[in-house]
């Protein structure tokens, strides 16, 4: 079953990197490797509650249980030992990682307040993007009315271009909003 991104894909976006960039064969296009969700839960380092809501959020959001991520050691400042709970992270890929973008970009992100488009500077120069999210209501599968605390997230991109530039480019025809 092909979604609605993977047909974008091949029928617009091959073509259009092809033209722009020269590639030969369809098989040298960047495409999107994977997509990482995390969500710091330093707070909920007491409060195994809240751990399981924002965990069970994180679950609904992304369609995949996701590993909760532990202290690599401790920090006495933070009150943080070795071995507590400290976020969660699942990585989607395939049909889950595709829908989740197709989500993101045609649901949540228009209805976040003030939203003018996503920074086009957030590359790491090996074209990876990093987007950051500052509450998870935007997601049409969070019910407003059971959210103890607003939280945040990161979603890194992963794809297999070289470049930025090949990197935003390839978002960009697939949907993703920059800011001018």
């Amino acid at each position: 079953m092909a979604t609605r991104l993977k047909g974008k894909y091949q029928a617009e976006v091959v073509p259009a990197l092809q033209q722009k960039f020269g590639y030969k064969n369809p098989m040298q296009v960047p495409k999107l490797e994977k997509i990482v969700i995390n969500m710091g839960l330093g707070d909920c380092k007491d409060n195994t509650k809240a751990l399981e809501n924002a965990v069970d959020e994180l679950t609904q959001i992304a369609g995949q249980k996701p590993l909760v991520t532990k202290a690599k050691k401790s920090i006495a400042n933070f009150k943080l030992r070795e071995g507590m709970n400290v976020g969660a992270k699942v990585t989607l890929r395939g049909t889950r990682m595709e829908e989740f973008f197709d989500k993101l970009v045609s649901i949540a992100l228009p209805r976040v307040r003030d939203f003018r488009g996503v920074s086009p500077k957030a590359f790491d120069g090996r074209g990876n993007y990093a987007l950051g999210v500052r509450e998870q209501l935007i997601f049409p599968e969070i019910n407003y009315d059971k959210v103890e605390q607003i939280r945040g997230m990161e979603m890194i991109f992963v794809t297999t271009a070289h470049s930025d530039e090949e990197a935003k480019e390839l978002l960009g025809l697939l949907g993703m909003p920059f800011a001018q």
